[in-house]
């Protein structure tokens, strides 16, 4: 049977065959289906048309079935048992559920957020596997085609409607430089960070993301303006190089809390004490709103981000958006 044969086979005719097989009688058998007996007879005529054979013989002691029925027999349990567990809402165990879920991330937020994550799912649902991939600038298309499963970015400007947007918050800028550099303890403007040599951490898709920043920013002019002596994509690279010279490096304040990356390091306050700040969202496509795994593991990592929050004082998610009106 070819596949345009079998788009025109009624299932009922098979749960109307089974059922036949159990009771070999087409009066009980059009009880249990709730049918007449003049109905499950045509069934029945349909069946021998559909296998091109009688399928029973009547006798003293019921219906017997043919030899081909009895072949069929032996495949059609397994058979409509598989159809009733594929159209059944599948059941979800964070306990036992296995499966491989992608999240690109950029270099700091994994280092933040990964080992408190897998501790985490090491308790909830221990067969859960991560692959933690670099960001990089086509993390909405990545999406979209299911070669990732979730993004963490600084936020996009706007988002087409199909994606799921839920900001994770918001990073004021840190000045980083080594202990002892010349501008230690002073009050600092531009045009003294200016004189000594920058570093930018490579930003995917910088051009689509957004600052939430002050009108006419000091901070985002000298950025824009600054030709950086070093641009890098690896965020660990640029502190090292940080330590090693008088290089001035922008960064994500995360680090200032690690004292195992920060013990040669310093912050220069930012000039004009700016309120500036990078806002971070995590992002997946709406083909993943229904699945119960995925929603378990970006509620999982939503939890850390809220407990990270209020053990700081802070607002959780939820109230930031309302706070912030964030709606996307």
């Amino acid at each position: 049977m070819e596949m345009k044969d079998l788009a025109r086979v009624d299932l009922n005719l098979l749960v109307a065959l089974e059922t036949l097989l159990e009771e070999r009688n087409v009066s009980k058998a059009a009880d249990r289906l709730f049918i007449t007996q003049s109905a499950m007879s045509k069934t029945l005529g349909r069946l021998r048309d559909l296998f091109d054979d009688p399928l029973f013989t009547r006798s003293a002691n019921g219906m017997i079935p043919t030899p081909r029925a009895l072949e069929l027999a032996t495949h059609l349990p397994q058979l409509l048992q598989s159809i009733q567990a594929m159209v059944q809402p599948a059941q979800f165990d964070p306990l036992t559920h296995e499966g491989l879920f992608r999240i690109s991330l950029p270099d700091h937020i994994a280092y933040w957020l990964l080992p408190v994550l897998m501790q985490q799912m090491n308790k909830s649902a221990p067969k859960f596997r991560i692959s933690a991939e670099t960001a990089d600038n086509n993390q909405l298309e990545q999406l979209a085609l299911s070669q990732i499963d979730f993004a963490v970015h600084i936020a996009r400007k706007s988002y087409p409607p199909e994606y799921r947007v839920m900001t994770m918050g918001f990073a004021p800028p840190v000045l980083f430089a080594r202990k002892g550099h010349p501008l230690a303890n002073k009050r600092v403007t531009w045009q003294m960070i200016a004189e000594y040599p920058q570093i930018r951490l490579f930003i995917a898709d910088l051009i689509n993301s957004q600052l939430v920043e002050q009108k006419n920013s000091l901070f985002i002019r000298h950025e824009q303006e600054v030709v950086p002596h070093l641009e890098s994509n690896s965020l660990f690279t640029a502190l090292e190089v940080v330590k090693a010279t008088d290089y001035i490096f922008p960064g994500p304040p995360i680090f200032v809390e690690d004292e195992d990356l920060s013990p040669d390091l310093i912050t220069l306050d930012i000039p004009e004490k700016e309120d500036v700040s990078l806002q971070f969202n995590i992002v997946y496509h709406e083909r993943l709103a229904e699945s119960p795994a995925h929603q378990f593991l970006f509620n999982e990592m939503i939890d850390i981000v809220n407990k990270y929050r209020v053990e700081r004082g802070l607002p959780t998610l939820e109230d930031m958006r309302k706070l912030r009106n964030l709606e996307y």
